[in-house]
């Protein structure tokens, strides 16, 4: 597939990425390429194949789902402007 240098302006708009007019024609060749090499992959048989995470078969570290830093109340709600009962206040923003 092929991209021509107005569709290269466009996604490049579209990005919000400025690109100097004598850039556009790399760009497009750029992004030529890339279509390209998706092409190419799609080419792959992988009927059969299993999805993987990893190219070893290893699973990945848990930890324990405890709670490990607790119990400082008082200390975060010391910066806060405004607290009451134990929470951050906040004025009323919805009538």
């Amino acid at each position: 597939m092929s991209i021509d240098i107005e569709t290269a302006a466009r996604v490049a708009k579209l990005a919000r990425i400025r690109v100097e007019e004598g850039d556009l024609p790399a760009l497009a060749q750029e992004f030529s390429d890339i279509l390209g090499f998706i092409e190419q992959l799609n080419e792959v048989d992988v009927d059969g194949v299993d999805p993987m995470v990893s190219v070893t078969p290893m699973r990945l570290p848990r930890r324990a789902d405890v709670v490990t830093d607790g119990g400082m109340q008082d200390k975060i709600l010391a910066n806060a402007p405004d607290a009451r009962e134990g929470f951050f206040a906040v004025p009323k923003v919805v009538e």
